[in-house]
């Protein structure tokens, strides 16, 4: 993993990218989708993640965030990673998926040759963490964020995506509180 990428600064903002392995299409179940989305709330209301803006795709997540909290943001984001995977692998099992035996040795192969995975790896490594320097900066991520469901045919106008921060912004109800302001910016 890049160097270039890494969480150093904990206290500014960061844009952040968090990719399912292979890019597999997890996300395309509502249930799926909300596991995630709980997750990010139990976050924000217990670790001290701060949202900036969020949109959740087939098999990524996008996120402007910081934390505000003890925890750094590296660590709020490993434990969402863990416990995510953790939750929707048991609910790939459990349910009947009719994907879950191709999702599942998706998932096995991934971790198959890493000895710290114990059975499944579900996320890619790292966030691919891009810390927020400008207020130019900021909106350029922003749009890019809203844009994407747009960009892949799924809505014509971003605050009509259900998962995304787009929604904040229009002022329409949404999944998930954010922070309607630039994060502040800190020096590298």
């Amino acid at each position: 993993m890049s160097e270039k990428y890494k969480i150093r600064n904990h206290d500014s903002g960061y844009f952040l990218t968090l990719t399912t392995v292979d890019w597999v299409n997890v996300f395309t179940r509502k249930t799926y989708k909300l596991k995630l989305i709980d997750s990010l709330m139990f976050c924000q209301k217990n670790k001290g993640l701060e949202l900036f803006a969020y949109c959740l795709m087939s098999n990524h997540l996008h996120l402007i965030a910081r934390a505000s909290g003890v925890q750094s943001l590296s660590e709020i984001l490993r434990d969402l990673k863990k416990f995510t995977a953790k939750a929707i692998i048991k609910e790939i099992e459990d349910s009947q998926e009719s994907r879950s035996k191709w999702l599942l040795d998706r998932f096995i192969f991934a971790g198959k040759y890493l000895n710290r995975i114990e059975k499944y790896k579900f996320w890619q490594d790292g966030n691919h963490a891009e810390i927020i320097y400008s207020p130019s900066f900021f909106s350029q991520k922003l749009e890019y964020i809203h844009q994407n469901p747009v960009r892949e045919m799924i809505v014509e106008k971003p605050e009509d995506y259900l998962f995304s921060s787009a929604r904040n912004y229009a002022g329409l109800d949404s999944l998930l509180s954010i922070v309607l302001e630039t994060p502040e910016l800190k020096r590298c």
